[in-house]
């Protein structure tokens, strides 16, 4: 029915804010994509990033197996994502004019790191972009102005949603596609002492609770001129 196209910024991101949604549209029928902007090779603090770059693409391949979900790349290294120039933005806009989707979801403007708000930045930009004809990258033509949707921040913290999806019959899946992602697991919980899958399943519990479901994703749509639309297009 829809191409959908998730740019994230980490292996794992993804998993915790939108996963639950991505199943659901694949299960009405749609095409999902999602672009892990950055490889994640910072995201440990005893594996080196040579060998983690690779150990986490290989996570968010199987992750996105479970899930039926086209995965790309692009490019980046972790901290080394800024909106403010060219070079990131055509990164950006390449991937946008490949997949040409009907909507995107990202990042909130207001997440709690400069990756993760980088990110948000350059999609806005990006996507405007990727309309023009005339603007070149590897990929020519113009992909479509289409809806953008700002997924959920870590915690939810400064995130208030206006549209929620019922992910209560898919929250299993979610979470075993964010186990996939044993390297950040892991880590987190011997060295940080927390439960990751029981922290991401309580958040939409808690979003659920603000719907009258089980469990929730919660997104805001970014209200621009033309990004607007009649549609319900989350599932």
């Amino acid at each position: 029915m829809y191409t959908v196209l998730v740019i994230s910024c980490h292996p794992d991101d993804m998993e915790i804010a939108c996963a639950g949604t991505l199943l659901k549209c694949k299960q009405r029928g749609d095409r999902v994509v999602v672009c892990h902007l950055s490889s994640g090779n910072l995201g440990h603090v005893v594996i080196p990033p040579d060998e983690l770059r690779v150990m986490r693409a290989g996570e968010a391949q199987r992750s996105g197996a479970i899930g039926g979900f086209e995965v790309m790349w692009g490019g980046f290294d972790d901290l080394e994502i800024y909106d403010n120039n060219k070079e990131s933005r055509d990164k950006v806009v390449e991937v946008i004019k490949k997949v040409n989707p009907d909507f995107i979801i990202t990042h909130s403007p207001d997440d709690y790191m400069p990756d993760h708000t980088a990110v948000s930045r350059l999609v806005f930009d990006a996507c405007f972009t990727a309309t023009l004809p005339n603007y070149h990258v590897k990929t020519e033509g113009a992909a479509r102005l289409v809806p953008v949707y700002y997924m959920d921040t870590l915690a939810g913290v400064n995130f208030n949603p206006t549209e929620f999806v019922d992910v209560t019959d898919v929250i299993d899946t979610k979470i075993e596609m964010l186990n996939c992602h044993e390297s950040q697991i892991v880590w987190m919980r011997d060295h940080d002492h927390i439960d990751f899958p029981d922290m991401v399943r309580t958040c939409s519990r808690y979003r659920g609770y603000q719907c009258g479901a089980d469990y929730a994703e919660g997104f805001r749509q970014c209200q621009v001129y033309l990004k607007g639309t009649t549609k319900r297009l989350l599932p």
